[in-house]
């Protein structure tokens, strides 16, 4: 293949099998999904991702992003990798409480360089993932029954659309464009920079909880009870957690089946210590860090990997967690079963995650969010999918029907790619997508269909 040309209209690197750099460029961070495009763009700016997808359009190739890694649901076999890491442009204005950050940029940068002015972002359960991605997705944030998605507390954004062009977009401005990328995820473009609001959240009343996994039938029954008398400012999620013998778990937990519950409240102490008292009152805990913490320590609440691993996932929402639904998570994943999941998380929706709004994000009339992930390692490696599938399968009768793209795990047919959505919205995606997409270039990762004309 001939790249002269494209070599010469990037600023960036563009690299081919073999390259110095092209593997770097290609690791994901989910270990069981390895990229082999043809060609990998390493952009330097919003420019060097419109050349790279004018080029892909006129040799017929299909064309993939890539930041940091964190959303390789579907591995990159073919065409253009448009690798947008090397935008990192990040800046703070205090004055106007917002933030622009380029597409390569991660929340433990913003949330350092917030702090410094006693702001900080929407930043979900982990630091480590990508702004702008994880806000394409709506973005579920820790404190989201407080303050809702991330995406919707998005100003403005730049975006090359798939037939190679730039846009800037203006929240509100009434574009389609405004409406779609805030929720839709990277169906109709490559965001290369995202400006949105930060907020006064030095700190909060926050942490973790653990206790033994027998305890986890009564836990998960309580859990339902308690969670109907927390107010929108407390969010709160609980697992069931099976963590590997190895030396990076602390000792307590090391290859322990245990009941997580993680906990986030804007509220004082003594009013979150009464609020979070009929869950500790179950039994006395193994490790208990719930305690005032700064918010850049958010990473301590949910505790996700900070290394790249393999692994599977997958997600539903839920409109009840009533007696039949938590036996049928622990007749999955309970103390009585061989379940090779890592960590089945039940988290709180509701609140101000709930509040209507003109985007297309979809999960705001779930009351809890299901997901499952599992480490493809030997042992258990084989069995792990199936019991994504088998979890979801059994606890289906109370879904809502839909789930987030973010937590969606690997698509599968269409019917599959627009359970994220309402059929309106996902319908509108799908005539959006013919407009700044026709010829379908961007069809990797959580792609959907363009629409039919018939």
């Amino acid at each position: 293949m001939d790249i002269s040309a494209l070599e010469n209209s990037v600023e960036g690197s563009v690299l081919t099998p073999g390259a110095e750099g092209y593997a770097e460029e290609v690791a994901a961070f989910n270990l069981s999904r390895q990229h082999t495009p043809d060609v990998v763009v390493a952009a330097r700016s919003a420019a060097d991702v419109a050349a790279a997808v004018r080029w892909a359009g006129d040799h017929g190739l299909p064309v993939g992003v890539q930041a940091t890694g964190h959303g390789a649901v579907v591995p990159i076999t073919s065409g253009v990798l448009v690798s947008t890491r090397g935008l990192d442009e990040l800046s703070i204005d205090p004055h106007r409480r917002t933030a622009r950050v380029g597409a390569g940029v991660k929340w433990r940068r913003v949330l350092d360089a917030a702090a410094q002015h006693g702001l900080a972002g929407l930043c979900g359960s982990t630091s480590d993932v990508g702004v702008v991605g994880y806000t394409l997705g709506g973005g579920l944030p820790v404190l989201g029954r407080c303050y809702g998605f991330s995406s919707d507390h998005v100003r403005s954004l730049d975006v090359v659309t798939g037939d190679g062009r730039l846009h800037h977009v203006e929240t509100g401005d009434g574009s389609e464009l405004d409406w779609a990328l805030r929720g839709g995820k990277g169906n109709l473009g490559i965001v290369t920079s995202m400006e949105f609001e930060l907020f006064e959240i030095p700190d909060l009343y926050g942490g973790a909880v653990f206790w033994p996994g027998a305890l986890a039938p009564t836990l998960l029954t309580v859990f339902a009870e308690w969670v109907e008398t927390l107010p929108d400012d407390f969010s709160a999620s609980i697992s069931l957690l099976r963590l590997p013998p190895v030396p990076e778990v602390p000792e307590p937990l090391r290859g322990q089946f245990t009941v997580h519950l993680r906990v986030a409240y804007l509220g004082e102490d003594a009013e979150g210590e009464r609020l979070l008292a009929p869950m500790r009152e179950v039994a006395p805990p193994m490790i208990d860090t719930v305690g005032r913490m700064p918010y850049t320590e958010l990473d301590r609440i949910h505790l996700d990997p900070e290394h790249p691993v393999p692994f599977e996932e997958g997600g539903m929402l839920l409109r009840e967690l009533g007696p039949d639904t938590i036996e049928a998570i622990l007749g999955q994943a309970g103390p009585d079963t061989s379940c090779p999941l890592l960590l089945v998380e039940v988290r709180l929706m509701g609140g101000a995650l709930a509040r209507e709004r003109v985007d297309a994000v979809g999960g705001r009339d779930a009351a809890y969010a299901l997901f499952a992930v599992g480490a493809l390692m030997p042992p258990i490696a084989d069995a792990v999918p199936g019991a994504v599938k088998d979890l979801l399968a059994a606890t289906a009768p109370w879904s809502t029907g839909g789930t987030m793209v973010n937590f969606h795990g690997v698509p599968g047919d269409a019917s599959d790619r627009a359970r994220p959505w309402p059929a309106p919205t996902f319908q509108r995606l799908q005539a959006a997508k013919a407009t700044y997409d026709p010829a379908n270039l961007l069809r990797f990762g959580h792609a959907i269909p363009a629409l039919d004309p018939a």
